[in-house]
């Protein structure tokens, strides 16, 4: 992905070394049930950037070079969310985008949803309206589920940013309102649309950007989505897959609506709770 030129995101807060109180919480993209599967997290220290605006930065523990690298990456890959949806909120929806903010940290945070640790992975916070990312992910991804290159750790922070385009749209309360009175597989079921929505999203900012991309950066991002498809990561682990407890759908499904996303451009496209086969 080519980021050269791209300014750096002022919505960044950089959280390195020891936060306060680690629980889980949240709308992690691999989740709870990835973290059963493989259980790969390991706390590293992440770097504050110098990303312009407000931030927020606790000192902690020394700062690597690949940490900076990092958390620059970050955010510039979400300079190009905050310009891809403010563009299409005007054109598609008729209304104005406000950004999210992101964490990025390490070790543990807190965040208005809990506690957030390496072992919640990346997830959404509706309450304050912020991402939580350790950027540690972004090499388990490559190193132990062969899901990596640049496009697919930018795939993962669209789609963190898409569960904040669901909250600004109204969906994602919605839907938090009907897990609530249901069952539990029914409410996994709900929560599978709810993050493919979040995938095919992804596809629209990525169709967005395709004049940073590069040679086989879609293909990563396809590939990405495949490695935590619910089925692939509980064979992964030894497991015969059970649909009944799927919260993000399987590869197939994940790597379909994102390509759905990407060919067809439109949020329309994307209503998957109004489908019946997935």
């Amino acid at each position: 992905m080519r980021l050269k030129g791209i300014r750096r995101s002022s919505n960044v807060e950089v959280r390195r070394g020891g936060g306060r109180g680690a629980r889980a919480g949240g709308l992690g993209l691999v989740g709870v049930l990835a973290v059963l599967a493989i259980g790969y997290f390991t706390g590293i220290d992440v770097s504050p950037l110098l990303v312009g605006g407000d931030r927020q930065v606790q000192q902690g523990t020394p700062v690597t070079q690949t940490d900076s690298e990092q958390t620059q990456f970050v955010a510039q890959v979400l300079t190009t969310t905050e310009n891809v949806w403010a563009e299409v909120f005007q054109q598609q929806l008729g209304r104005d985008y406000v950004p999210p903010r992101v964490v990025v940290f390490s070790d543990v945070t807190q965040s208005a949803c809990g506690g957030a640790s390496g072992a919640t992975g990346p997830f959404y916070c509706p309450s304050d309206q912020k991402a939580y990312l350790d950027t540690q992910f972004f090499a388990m991804m490559s190193q132990r589920m062969g899901a990596g290159g640049d496009f697919a750790a930018a795939y993962v922070i669209a789609h963190e940013v898409a569960h904040h385009v669901q909250n600004q749209l109204g969906i994602l309360p919605q839907v938090n309102a009907l897990r609530q009175k249901s069952s539990d597989v029914e409410a996994n079921a709900l929560t599978v649309r709810l993050e493919l929505m979040a995938d095919c999203f992804s596809g629209i900012w990525a169709a967005n950007v395709q004049g940073l991309m590069e040679r086989g950066d879609l293909d990563e991002a396809l590939n990405a989505a495949r490695k935590i498809g619910d089925d692939y990561l509980q064979k992964q682990a030894g497991r015969v897959p059970q649909p009944h407890t799927f919260t993000h759908g399987t590869s197939a499904q994940r790597s379909g609506w994102f390509q759905r996303g990407f060919d067809s451009g439109q949020v329309d496209q994307c209503d998957t709770f109004a489908t019946e086969k997935l």
